[in-house]
């Protein structure tokens, strides 16, 4: 008899060990583990102790033997009009070359490899050259600003960064290479090379000598290499990836391999049931945890095709999605509820335009997902709606059904169940108790955190500790920042963030680092920003400022154009994915008599609800200006 999922979940906690040495059968090992877990140095965790393997061998390599005549990426472009399919055969002879010009570029095992890149063929082959070869990729989102990509090359400190002469959205071209330079002037740890791969996009693409490689012409010199897997040690670090926190400080999120390799191989039998030899697509984008996990690593450790998609869900058509899953009999899918609340904008016979009848699942994820948008997708395709509630830092799933292991019935609006190796409570903040159903509490993680989680944050241990594991007096426990409540069937619902991270399209924003990019423009004195909840985006920046001059504020004119160069501001530093909604000019903010900024009263303003407690409140005119702000009377 088939395992019901509260036997499989309770394994995992009660037997990890057996659990996990069960489930690390699905990916090769070139050296066998000694140990399935350590956990002497608690919270710090190693899986697969003294095991050896490769994430690019478990990708590509393995499936060479059974499927090299198969689909392994199915490349579609509809900025460029573009469409190329590469077979495992292919994808191996590429990710050869591509390793063969980073060794030439001096890359070996530790290295850093800074990937900042649009959806192209590329990308994905420079993440698995770079891990082939047992160094760490950094991928950076291209929608990033110069300054914030200069952050993260100082942190990651990378031998070689790969880029792109540009990237396109919505038919129009973005170039990359002057962010780059203008990135690379401002950091004091520069890459020896830049690899550039040039689509043809910008002709006045400035080349600097000595330091800028041509990826073309140094490919042609390597079309035979055939570049060994270097075999690491399981807890070796495969990438880092940069995730917003609540200083302008980067965090750097450390994944490790062998543990990365098995959760995403058993995510794709438990959770996701995507078979060898199918197509998956993911519509997410390579700069984020979605896309290293299930656009590039766990469909090709599954041995399926994915996906790599450039271009919006609406463009040239809202039914171009849909097309792709017809011809590319895509069955399972992945994308978050922002697109499909841009779909349900759309004309409703789009969906049914193509033959979708091979999809089995669409899993949503990376902001909570409402329950009218969720009965909306369901009817409209009449296929299993899946919401996933998971972080960057958790690299897949934390809550979800799992119909690889029991069918269990879903609620829209809820992602369901703790994930198999996630002890999960939810925990009253203040007292670390764990709540009773109905009771909102933080989503919580009793360590040890289970495999494919982070291992630490890159070059930061102490950050890791007390970023993640201080959050409750007298217990070491991995906290979510996120609020959750679970009803009286054992379902969970996330409520929202318990810090200064907000969600905005599945993005991850911290308000502090947005602040600070507003305080850089010389008229503003200081500044609040809040997330605010947005029926289309899920929450939006909304920006506070108090201006140095008033005079500036003299007539609506003045203030509108002030209001366009501050978020041209946040645009220069942080990339227009965080410019503020709206910028609203106050002359005082609300604070507390010592002095701290009542953002939590802010926001609740900003959504038409209750403050809340002010009783520690300094002056009410702050409060009251924020109030004429949002209504229009100020």
């Amino acid at each position: 008899m088939a395992e019901t999922y509260q036997a499989f979940h309770r394994r995992s906690i009660e037997q990890p060990e057996a659990f996990w040495a069960e489930q690390a059968e699905l990916i090769d090992w070139h050296k066998p583990f000694e140990q399935v877990l350590r956990f002497d140095n608690p919270p710090f965790r190693d899986w697969f102790v003294g095991g050896e393997t490769n994430l690019c061998h478990n990708a590509v390599d393995r499936h060479l033997k059974d499927r090299a005549d198969q689909n392994a990426l199915i490349f579609v472009s509809t900025e460029t009009d573009t469409e190329k399919t590469y077979t495992f055969a292919e994808l191996h002879r590429e990710v050869s070359r591509f390793a063969a010009c980073l060794q030439d570029l001096g890359v070996g095992k530790g290295d850093r490899v800074l990937i900042y890149m649009p959806m192209i063929p590329e990308a994905i082959f420079a993440m698995l050259a770079t891990v082939r070869l047992g160094a760490i990729h950094s991928v950076v989102f291209g929608g990033f600003a110069a300054h914030s990509l200069a952050t993260r090359v100082d942190d990651a400190q990378p031998k070689v960064m790969v880029t792109a002469d540009g990237g396109m959205r919505g038919g129009k071209i973005i170039p990359y290479k002057h962010l780059v330079d203008d990135a690379l002037a401002q950091s004091e740890h520069p890459p020896a090379s830049v690899l550039i791969v040039n689509r043809g996009l910008d002709p006045d693409m400035a080349i600097v000598a000595g330091r800028d490689v041509d990826y073309a012409s140094l490919r042609e010199r390597h079309l035979d290499a055939n570049v060994p897997c270097e075999w690491v040690e399981s807890n070796h670090p495969s990438y880092i990836l940069y995730t917003s926190g609540t200083t302008g400080k980067p965090k750097g999120v450390q994944r490790d391999t062998g543990g990365y390799a098995v959760a995403l191989a058993a995510s794709m039998k438990h959770i996701y049931c995507g078979n060898p030899g199918e197509a998956y697509f993911s519509t997410s984008d390579i700069g984020w945890v979605v896309g290293h996990s299930y656009i590039v690593y766990g469909p090709l450790i599954g041995g399926m095709a994915t996906v790599v998609y450039e271009g919006l869900p609406i463009r040239p058509d809202p039914g171009i999605w849909w097309q792709i899953v017809e011809k590319y009999k895509v069955t399972v899918m992945f994308s978050a509820p922002t697109a499909v609340r841009v779909l349900k904008k759309q004309d409703p016979a789009w969906l049914k335009k193509y033959d979708i009848s091979t999809l089995r699942y669409l899993f949503l994820a990376g902001e909570p997902l409402d329950e009218p948008t969720a009965q909306w997708i369901s009817d409209a395709l009449n296929v299993p709606i899946i919401d996933n509630y998971w972080q960057t830092e958790t690299g897949w799933p934390m809550l979800t059904a799992m119909p690889g292991v029991e069918n269990t019935p879903v609620k829209f609006g809820s992602p369901s169940f703790p994930a198999y190796g996630y002890n999960l409570k939810l925990l009253d903040e203040v007292s670390g108790e764990e709540v009773g159903p109905g009771e909102k509490g933080v989503v919580a993680v009793l360590p040890p955190l289970p495999p494919g989680c982070l291992s630490t944050v890159w070059g930061q241990d102490d950050r890791f500790v007390n970023t993640y594991f201080k959050g409750f007096k007298d217990k070491l426990v991995y906290s979510s920042f996120d609020w959750g409540l679970k009803d009286e069937d054992g379902y969970y619902f996330i409520l929202g963030r318990t810090d200064d991270v907000i969600n905005v399209a599945g993005h991850r924003l911290g308000t502090r680092e947005i602040e600070e990019a507003v305080n850089t423009h010389n008229s503003i004195a200081e500044c609040a920003v809040v997330g605010v909840a947005d029926q289309l985006k899920g929450q939006v920046p909304m920006a506070f400022a108090v201006v140095k001059d008033p005079a500036q504020l003299a007539d609506e004119t003045l203030r509108a154009s002030l209001a366009k160069e501050v978020i041209a501001t946040v645009s220069k530093e942080l990339g227009a994915i965080a410019n503020p909604s709206q910028v609203h000019f106050v002359t005082q903010l609300p604070k507390t008599r010592s002095g701290k900024v009542l953002r939590r009263s802010i926001q609740a303003i900003a959504e038409g609800r209750d403050p809340g407690d002010l009783t520690t409140l300094d002056d009410p005119s702050g409060l009251e200006q924020v109030k004429q702000a949002v209504t229009g009377q100020s």
